[in-house]
């Protein structure tokens, strides 16, 4: 609707002239097929942990790293990603982070080593960080905005259902195990469907997609960001393998004073990272903390589960992903609910309907585990399973409103990309500590007992989650148009 406009020194890059609907429906299916890849990726690795361990050698840490590297490159790539887009382009950055994703994904499948995988997977994430936060920017470019929520109205559901069932096909494939490739397919599996979108994208990005031409990189905030999380993530990983030596402890105290040196820079800083106006809104600042909290328990949760399952209990991978269903089925069950009208109408009392529902379903899985130990079976677990799925689907869709329902145009992508990034390095926070918590209980007892455990804790963990909810305002606010 707009062209190119000045005011001043401001200069916005002009909208691409409105696209045939079909074309525009093409945009979305490009966007929304590399959102797939990212959540099917950053989940089916789960479920491969014990088999790449077993093929490629290493020990428990190695199934840490290959989980993490990728979560943690992700989210830090992501909180720049959304500026790099305003100074290159972002059909570029889309095109570029797609065609990076696509080979890193070929370069896991075919990895010789743990340590090439995890290199690997490190690149995969950090192309996956360029791609994803252009692709919000473009949709909203070839959209109007009277049709943009439509459009947009299946997406949220539809990620939910990615993100559970990444764990039940890795399942399937390493259980067909094709080609003779055990673990390998399931990153292999990327490079036809990356082709595809890369080939589609081509054709249809539009040439213009929002840039802020008057965006500036702010490098030493990226850099005291980045330092800072590489500071925290690396020694939670390989701290209980070397005994916590007191590097350990010394990186740890260091991540957080750059962190406090990063808030202060940002309030300096003529081009910020992340738009300061975002913190001044209470439904994002609580809905950060409570995304923190709710995905690092949620990614311990599926780790832990599928650890136990396959080398506490020598469960198949198939047996395991099938174990899943129940847990997938009541998140599908509850995002499409959540999204179709209960969000929207009960506002913050889904959230917490769906994260008391989370903590009793975790305290069931306990009381499971705690009671049958190694002779727990699919039946067993399927009730307590099917109560953590339900609660943990309807927390998606209200938290992502509350988060950026009211941002502005202006602060849209930067609050989408801090959004990502948060789960992403919550996730790896989650792998990281009670993957470490997990594993040091095992060298000292069970499996069982190290599952109750974690389980307790994550319940503790979403207990806290449900507590900082009436800190949200009632109901999601909506941005003027």
């Amino acid at each position: 609707m707009s062209t190119d406009q000045q005011s001043g020194a401001t200069t916005v890059a002009p909208r691409s002239p409105a696209l045939p609907p079909r074309t525009a429906w093409l945009v979305l299916a490009v966007v929304v097929l590399a959102d797939l890849m990212d959540l099917i990726d950053s989940s089916i690795a789960n479920l491969a942990g014990p088999s790449i361990r077993a093929d490629l050698g290493g020990g428990e840490v190695t199934v840490q790293w290959v989980l993490s590297a990728y979560t943690a490159a992700f989210a830090l790539g992501l909180v720049t990603s959304g500026r790099l887009g305003d100074l290159l382009g972002r059909r570029r950055l889309f095109l570029l982070g797609m065609t990076g994703f696509t080979l890193a994904s070929l370069a896991c499948g075919l990895a010789p080593g743990p340590l090439f995988l995890i290199v690997a997977r490190t690149l995969q994430g950090l192309c996956g960080s360029v791609m994803i936060p252009q692709g919000l920017a473009l949709v909203k470019v070839v959209f109007p905005p009277q049709h943009l929520r439509r459009a947009l109205t299946p997406v949220g559901p539809l990620m939910g259902l990615t993100m559970v069932a990444g764990p039940i096909l890795a399942g399937w494939l390493l259980h067909l195990n094709l080609f003779g490739g055990q673990w390998r397919p399931i990153f292999l599996i990327n490079v036809p469907f990356g082709l595809a979108a890369l080939l589609l994208g081509l054709r249809v990005l539009p040439r213009h997609g929002g840039e802020d031409r008057t965006a500036r990189l702010d490098l030493p905030g990226v850099a005291l960001l980045t330092a800072a999380s590489a500071l925290l993530v690396v020694p939670l990983i390989q701290g209980r393998e070397l005994g916590w030596p007191d590097w350990t402890y010394a990186m740890m105290s260091a991540s957080v004073v750059l962190l406090a040196l990063f808030v202060v820079a940002q309030r300096r800083s003529a081009h910020p990272v992340i738009t300061p106006s975002l913190f001044r809104k209470r439904g994002f600042v609580v809905g950060l903390v409570i995304v923190a909290g709710f995905y690092a328990s949620l990614s311990a949760f599926v780790l832990v589960v599928n650890l136990l399952l396959q080398q506490g209990l020598h469960w198949t991978p198939l047996r395991t992903g099938l174990t899943l269903i129940p847990w997938a089925l009541g998140t599908a069950v509850a995002v499409l609910l959540a999204g179709a009208f209960l969000a929207e109408k009960l506002g913050r009392a889904t959230l917490r309907l769906g994260l008391s529902l989370t903590v009793l379903g975790l305290l069931a899985l306990w009381w499971s585990v705690a009671h049958w130990g190694t002779g727990v079976t699919v039946w067993t677990l399927a009730p307590a399973l099917l109560v953590t799925g339900f609660g943990s689907g309807l927390v998606f869709v209200p938290l992502v409103d509350f988060i950026i329902g009211d941002a502005t145009p202006e602060e849209v992508g930067t609050g989408a990309g801090l959004l990502n990034a948060v789960q992403q390095f919550a996730g790896a926070i989650g792998v990281a500590a009670l993957g470490t918590l997990f594993f040091t209980h095992t060298a000292h007892g069970s499996y069982a007992g190290a599952a109750e455990t974690v389980f307790a804790v994550t319940a503790g963990l979403n207990l806290v989650t449900l507590l900082l909810v009436g800190l949200l305002p009632r109901h999601a606010q909506r941005a003027h148009g």
